[in-house]
């Protein structure tokens, strides 16, 4: 029992020392446990400790990155913001005012907006603050500061008037309460009509006109094809009415009406053009208003501050204004030439069959105003003072043409006579190649030449009768009838400018007269066969040949009056005497004030506006266009270069039948040469009368010439004798070139000349040789011929020569320095000139070639003139021809 009890105890014993053992086990792991984790807990309030410093490090430095970028964003931002202002408001809608001046928009550009002070964000550059105003809206100002309102008001204003072109923008000042003081500086305006002041009361007329104008606008300028006065501008370049800015200073409390029409002003005025800037009168709530409200330390627009810009120099603003009224009251600058061109690929695109239709200029609504040639009106009269633009206004009418129709559809003829050379430039030139492909003639520094302007009314005449018999041949009556029967012919429209026109009918003598006869049936019955004129005069009141020809100016429906123009309107109809520069009435109603309409004309005279259509049309011509005829009254012609001589030629045997002499360049259309034929007949002798050795010799050496120009070397025989040392090195010249055909005879010689050619004629058999006898100064010769020559005197030898030589092919072409010294040298005063059947007349006068050298009585109507010759052959003329002896050969 007892050992149970012992081995209970002993097994008890060693399981309390097992346990004990264990348990101090795992109390010691528990303690390293304890002391892992303590370290642990220690590490992690280290740790802890750390972590707060380390995040607000990071913290601070990504809060100093945020602000960083948003700071750059912010001042990237306001740049912009900066940049896009300066973009909205150029020049003088935002410039500081120390150096402002105006600086006016595009023309198709809107002024906009314009600054009015700036906003400053942060520390970064100052953003611009900006209200819009002209074609944007209306301003409302309101505030206790009106110090500070007052200074936004001459603000706005200055920039708007200096970003528009002068005129552009008309003001309307209602200032009751210190009856106009608060626009003071804006007084120099109303002396060009830009600036108008409504006293007490007028508030209500204000706005009436100003909704009356808005009606108007919508109803004839923006006529439901645009949205706004901007979008036509932006659309077509032009911006037909101005803008209008009514500032409204405050005053008494709206009536009902007056009310309404703000009303209404606010609503539609912005797309019109019209608009408010108002200080003391309530706006209505609009999109198109900006509040503007002053505090005593700032401003605010729409609610963001706005530091308000110190308002302009009072001097600043005067000086503008009184150079913007000074421009104004100047004149409107003419619009730009493109503005009459169509686009380039519809150039040539017209149809000149029923009429001849282009803009000349820009109407009072910004619409190109049409002039129209076809069968009504059929015909033009253009007038205006020296200075005006009548060469513009032409030059812009023929652009407008020749850029829409094709020179298969239209033909120019321009002819100037006046001092001057504006015409020649659509002319091919020495130094630019190009011409206008329509023009076929053209006349500069025809002011003495009258017959030229006679030449050509003859040519329209001649052309107008080939038309006429086309019409009759096809069973028509009008050239757009004969072109659909015709359709291969070539019936261009014919339009013939003639400057200065009084010229041509001026006097009562005989190229007066036929040239208001021919006038008069071509402006009768050219507009039936496209024959259309206009006629431009800087004054017409002298015109006898034309006003006393009623039904002559009947047929000038088409009137166009620039500034000052007289007489060419009706004449109660004094619309002309207002015009301001660049602008011409034009008339469609023979002058009557119901057909008036106001063009601006564009700037068309000056090469380099001409130069780029002139180019651009000249390499669309027709391969087989050809320059125009170029006359020049001032140039000599050369014979070399003309077209009649440069055709001669000899034939291949035996002499010509009836040789031609050419003898100076005729004033006509063709440039033709003057020819004497000298057939073997009576009389085919030429004398050449006065006393211009140049001229004279100028017409026998070219005689000469062309007669040689038409003989085989030795077939014809030429006797040169001078006999006046002032035409010796002419003489000298001729009897060079001509070399072994000639022979050289002086005073000592030329009897032996006269007796061998004398004796010769009455020889038995036909001469085979033609002779030509050129006699310069013939009559010098006199004393030497009277007193030799053996059986016959020498002067009896040439007179048997003048009689029978012709028909034996011997010709006398002689120099005689005055009429009675040929009368002296052919028998005296009563002596008959039949042997002398042509005649070339220099410094004589009409009346000396009366009688026996001219048909009729009194003598030809002919004034000498220089390097000008009345040609007459009795065989071929009925009335003398003025020829310009050609220039010399060498």
């Amino acid at each position: 029992m007892a050992d149970l009890r012992a081995q209970l105890v002993s097994r008890v014993r060693g399981m309390l020392s097992e346990a004990l053992g264990a348990t101090r086990n795992r109390l010691s792991t528990a303690n390293a446990d304890l002391a892992a984790g303590e370290e642990r807990l220690a590490r992690v309030r280290r740790a802890a400790t750390a972590v707060p410093e380390r995040v607000g490090a990071a913290r601070d430095r990504r809060l100093a990155e945020i602000d960083a970028r948003h700071t750059a964003r912010i001042a990237e931002l306001a740049r912009r913001a900066a940049a896009a202002a300066q973009r909205e408001a150029p020049g003088a809608a935002s410039a500081p005012w120390e150096n402002w001046q105006a600086t006016p928009a595009g023309r198709a550009e809107s002024p906009g907006a314009v600054r009015i002070g700036h906003v400053r964000i942060a520390d970064v550059v100052p953003v611009p603050a900006l209200v819009p105003l002209l074609d944007a809206g209306h301003v409302h100002l309101a505030g206790a500061d009106r110090e500070g309102v007052a200074s936004v008001v001459p603000a706005l204003l200055l920039r708007s008037l200096g970003r528009a072109d002068p005129g552009a923008v008309r003001l309307f000042g209602y200032d009751p309460e210190h009856l106009g003081g608060g626009l003071a500086g804006f007084a120099p305006l109303g002396a060009a009509g830009l600036l108008t002041f409504v006293g007490p009361g007028g508030l209500g007329r204000l706005l009436d006109d100003l909704v009356e104008q808005i009606r108007r606008i919508n109803e004839t300028v923006l006529a439901g094809e645009y949205a706004s006065l901007r979008e036509l501008a932006a659309a077509t370049g032009r911006r037909p009415e101005p803008w209008r800015v009514a500032v409204l200073l405050g005053g008494d409390e709206l009536s009902r009406h007056e009310r309404g029409q703000l009303d209404r002003v606010v609503r539609t005025g912005a797309a019109c053009g019209v608009h408010l800037v108002v200080r003391g009168i309530e706006l209505p709530d609009d999109a198109t208003v900006t509040r503007i409200v002053a505090e005593s330390d700032d401003a605010r627009v729409g609610g963001l501050p706005v530091a308000v810009d110190e308002p302009p120099p009072a001097t600043l603003v005067t000086e503008t204004c009184r150079e913007l009224a000074s421009r104004v009251n100047a004149g409107p600058p003419p619009a730009p030439f493109t503005d009459l061109l169509p686009p380039p690929e519809q150039m040539w695109k017209e149809d000149s069959a029923h009429g001849l239709t282009a803009p000349i200029g820009e109407g009072p609504h910004g619409r190109p105003v049409l002039l129209t040639l076809g069968d009504y009106p059929p015909h033009a009269l253009i007038g205006g003072p020296s200075g005006t633009g009548k060469t513009n206004l032409i030059f812009a009418w023929i652009g407008a043409l020749a850029a829409r129709y094709s020179p298969a559809e239209l033909e120019f003829y321009l002819l100037d006579f006046k001092e001057g050379v504006s015409f020649a430039r659509f002319a091919k030139g020495r130094r630019d190649p190009s011409f206008l492909p329509h023009l076929r003639l053209v006349g500069i520094n025809v002011n003495t030449d009258r017959e030229f302007g006679l030449a050509l009314l003859r040519f329209l005449a001649e052309e107008l009768r080939r038309r006429a018999d086309a019409a009759k041949k096809h069973e028509v009556t009008k050239l757009a009838e004969l072109r659909a029967v015709d359709p291969t012919g070539h019936w261009p429209r014919i339009v013939a400018v003639v400057d200065e026109f009084q010229a041509l009918l001026a006097g009562r003598d005989v190229v007066a007269r036929e040239a208001a006869d021919l006038l008069e049936d071509l402006a009768r019955r050219g507009r039936s066969q496209g024959i259309h004129l206009v006629l431009a005069s800087q004054d017409v009141r002298g015109i006898e040949a034309l006003w006393g020809r009623p039904a002559l100016v009947a047929q000038f429906t088409l009137r166009i009056a620039l500034p000052k123009a007289l007489r060419i309107l009706a004449e109660r109809n004094d619309a002309a005497q207002s015009l301001p520069r660049h602008h011409a009435v034009v008339n469609a109603e023979s002058g009557l004030g119901e057909g008036n309409q106001v063009a601006r004309i564009p700037s068309a005279s000056d090469w380099e506006t001409w130069s780029e259509l002139q180019h651009r049309l000249w390499r669309m011509r027709p391969p087989d266009a050809a320059p125009a005829r170029l006359f020049d009254g001032d140039a000599i012609p050369k014979l070399a270069e003309a077209p009649d001589f440069r055709a001669l030629t000899a034939p291949d045997e035996g002499v010509p039948r009836g040789a031609v002499a050419l003898l100076g360049e005729i004033i006509d259309v063709q440039a033709r040469s003057a020819a004497l034929r000298l057939p073997r007949a009576p009389g085919r002798n030429l004398a050449v009368l006065g006393t211009r050795v140049d001229e004279a010799c100028a017409v026998l050496d070219a005689a000469a010439r062309s007669l040689a120009r038409q003989h085989r070397p030795g077939t014809a025989r030429f006797s040169i004798a001078c006999l006046d040392p002032d035409a010796d090195p002419a003489a000298r010249a001729l009897y060079e070139d001509l070399a072994d055909d000639a022979a050289w005879y002086d005073e000592e010689t030329v009897p032996e000349l006269m007796a061998e050619v004398g004796d010769s004629l009455g020889a038995p058999g036909a001469p085979t040789m033609p002779h030509y006898l050129l006699l310069y100064a013939v009559d010098a010769a006199a004393g030497q011929l009277a007193g030799r020559a053996g059986r016959r005197t020498g002067l009896e030898q040439l007179r048997r020569i003048l009689h029978d030589g012709p028909e034996r092919r011997t010709h006398v072409l002689a120099w005689w320095r005055g009429v009675a010294r040929m009368r002296a040298d052919l028998g005296g005063p009563a002596a008959r000139t039949d042997q002398i059947g042509a005649w070339v007349a220099l410094d004589v006068q009409g009346a000396e070639l009366g009688a026996s050298l001219y048909p009729g009585t009194g003598g030809p109507d002919w004034y000498p003139r220089p390097w000008r010759g009345l040609y007459f052959d009795r065989a071929v003329h009925r009335t003398g021809q003025v020829i310009m002896p050609y220039g010399p050969s060498r």
